[in-house]
Order: C-alpha cells, then sequence, then structure tokens
C-alpha cells in the first residue's frame, strides 16, 4: 500500500506556485509587450502615491500613516496584477488572430457556465480552410464562424436550416457570430463577451393588459434538462452528418465526412 501511495505520489504533476505562474506571465508577455515593466510599476506605485498625498493634507497620525501604506501596497499589488492579465491576453489574442480554431480556443474556458462549443467544426471547407462551430447555451444555440463573409454566411444558412429541423416546434434562437476583422464581423478578442451577452426575448402574455404592457418581453432561457435534450439532438445530428463518402466538396452540401472536415 505505501508503495502505492509514494507512485501515486510521483505520478501526479506538482501544482506551480503562484509567483512562478506570474513570472511566467510576465516573460511570456514581455516578449511582445516591452512597455510592460513601466505600466506594472505605474499600476504598483499609483495607490500608494495618492496614499502619500492624502496622508500630508489630512495630516494623519503614525499608526494611520502604516495601516494606509500597507493597504497602498496590496491595491498596488492588485493593481498591478490586473494589468498583467489584461496585457497577457492582448498578446494571447493577437498571437490567435487569424489562425484556424482561435474562436472555438479562446471559448474553451466559459464551458464551465453551461456552454458547451466542441472543438470538432460541424462544417469545414478543406481548400480555404473556411470552418463553423456549433455551441450552445441556456439562451440558445450558437453558430461560430471563421473564413470570408459571404462564404461562411451561406454556409450558415444551411446549418441554421439543419438545427432547426431539429428545434422544429420551439423557439430556440440561433446566434450567428463570424469571427474576423471585415465589416459585420466579430474581433477575437470580443468573441467571448460577444457570446456571453447574446439574449433572445420573447412576448409574455398575460390576462392583466397593464402587467403586460410594462413586461412586454421576457428572457428565453432553457432548462437543464432541455439544455441536455438539444444537446443530444444536434449530438444526433452531426452524427448522421458524418456519413458522407471522401470528395464530397463541403460547401456544396452540409454533410461532410471527419475524414473531410479535416481537409485531408
Amino acid at each position: 500500500m505505501a508503495d502505492k501511495d509514494e507512485k501515486n505520489k510521483q505520478s501526479k504533476p506538482k501544482k506551480k506556485s503562484t509567483i512562478k505562474q506570474i513570472i511566467q506571465i510576465f516573460k511570456y508577455t514581455y516578449k511582445e509587450d516591452k512597455i510592460l515593466p513601466l505600466l506594472l510599476a505605474c499600476g504598483l506605485l499609483l495607490p500608494v502615491v495618492v496614499f502619500i498625498v492624502l496622508g500630508i493634507v489630512f495630516h494623519w497620525s503614525v499608526i494611520t500613516w502604516v495601516f494606509m501604506m500597507i493597504m497602498g501596497v496590496m491595491l498596488g499589488c492588485l493593481l498591478a496584477t490586473i494589468v498583467l492579465t489584461r496585457r497577457a491576453d492582448m498578446v494571447g489574442y493577437r498571437q490567435l488572430e487569424g489562425r484556424p480554431g482561435a474562436a472555438v480556443t479562446v471559448l474553451r474556458n466559459i464551458n464551465k457556465a453551461g456552454f458547451n462549443f466542441p472543438e470538432q467544426p460541424i462544417w469545414i471547407d478543406p481548400r480555404t480552410k473556411d470552418a463553423i462551430w456549433r455551441g450552445t447555451g441556456y439562451n440558445g444555440v450558437y453558430l461560430l464562424g471563421e473564413g470570408d463573409y459571404h462564404r461562411v454566411k451561406h454556409a450558415m444558412d444551411r446549418q441554421e436550416q439543419n438545427i432547426k429541423s431539429v428545434t422544429a416546434g420551439s423557439s430556440i434562437p440561433v446566434y450567428r457570430i463570424l469571427v474576423g476583422k471585415g465589416e459585420g464581423q466579430v474581433r477575437l478578442k470580443n468573441v467571448r463577451n460577444t457570446v456571453i451577452r447574446k439574449k433572445a426575448y420573447r412576448p409574455t402574455h398575460h390576462k392583466n393588459a397593464l402587467i403586460a404592457k410594462i413586461h412586454p418581453r421576457e428572457r428565453f432561457l432553457l432548462t437543464k434538462a432541455e439544455l441536455e435534450t438539444l444537446n443530444r439532438r444536434l449530438s444526433t445530428l452531426q452524427n448522421k452528418n458524418t456519413g458522407i463518402p471522401k470528395g464530397i466538396d463541403p460547401t456544396r452540401m452540409q454533410k461532410v465526412s471527419r475524414r473531410a472536415m479535416r481537409g485531408r
């Protein structure tokens, strides 16, 4: 038993300390962002400077000075951490922008909030590498597209028809998000917020006309059971759409094989 415990301890990867993680993030960000040290210094010193000015103006006592300086250092560390995180995100988005699958990569960490964005695209053009991913959430279904605006838009029309074939009779909304730098497209850095803020509304029917006027609409939200049912139906739809022989052009038909979806 002791040997097994030792083996389990050795097999478990050691967690990096917070300080090591911060140093690693700093090195990663500094390679692309040379003004990062200056920004971090400003964030660290700003609260301290503010408290020093306030102390001089209001003639603080020694105890107040000590307490406020400690608070200033703590606030400075917090502000510097926020600056580092924001700058690291900016560098990460710049490096990912334009790469295939970048949009769904950004959305990986929101799966715990009820969103589900599989890494496997539901449609891809092997020639141009334009692709569409389908995700779900409590607010409905999301179509996430990368590539040429017009080509992806037409492919999304067909994908939306497929989705409505398994959600017929319901009012589940389908949101379209085209990722890119052109007109009508969403920048990669804004994809996450765009997905989270997508909200559908439906009319509220009430016997009392006054209440109906005050509350003309209500948020569209799926229950957990409804979302699970929706995911199962869409998964079944995707499985049906993977049985097309190799060589079929996915821009003409939606049913593509897994090999075609990988661009082989």
